[in-house]
């Protein structure tokens, strides 16, 4: 796999503690096209019950991205909520952030990483995200 690094002054946490929250709902909840009108209850429940990823500005401390992962960590894990505040955009901060939450799951040896996106193939692409070879054996219930 191809290694990336986060660009100078960006550092990721999985420390529960250091996320903001509140931004992390205002962004999914207003501007995430998948999670649009999220309740705040609903949002601190799942980051409640997920491995989280802050991204933040080292000099600040400021949070400028996030990532949840919901996984068993030992076979399977489902990246979601990937997200970069637009200020912050166009620096490769959402390839950076993916990359290391694929990083960080390797050494839980998992079978299966998968997501979904609408738009962002070629952001995960980079970091090694392939279309599903075989979509017929996939089923899901609920939303599409």
């Amino acid at each position: 796999m191809t290694s990336i690094q986060l660009p100078a002054g960006y550092t990721v946490s999985t420390d529960p503690t250091l996320l903001d929250r509140e931004s992390v709902h205002r962004w999914l909840s207003e501007d995430a096209y998948w999670a649009l009108g999220r309740a705040r209850e609903k949002q601190d429940l799942a980051i409640d019950h997920s491995l989280n990823f802050g991204l933040y500005e080292e000099t600040s401390g400021t949070q400028v991205g996030y990532a949840r992962v919901v996984t068993d960590r030992a076979t399977f894990a489902w990246l979601c909520d990937v997200y970069i505040a637009p200020a912050a955009r166009g620096r490769g901060l959402g390839t950076a952030l993916t990359a290391a939450v694929r990083d960080r799951l390797a050494a839980l040896g998992l079978r299966r990483l998968m997501l979904a996106t609408r738009d962002a193939h070629e952001v995960y692409a980079k970091v090694g995200f392939n279309p599903l070879a075989l979509p017929e054996k996939w089923m899901i219930l609920g939303e599409q």
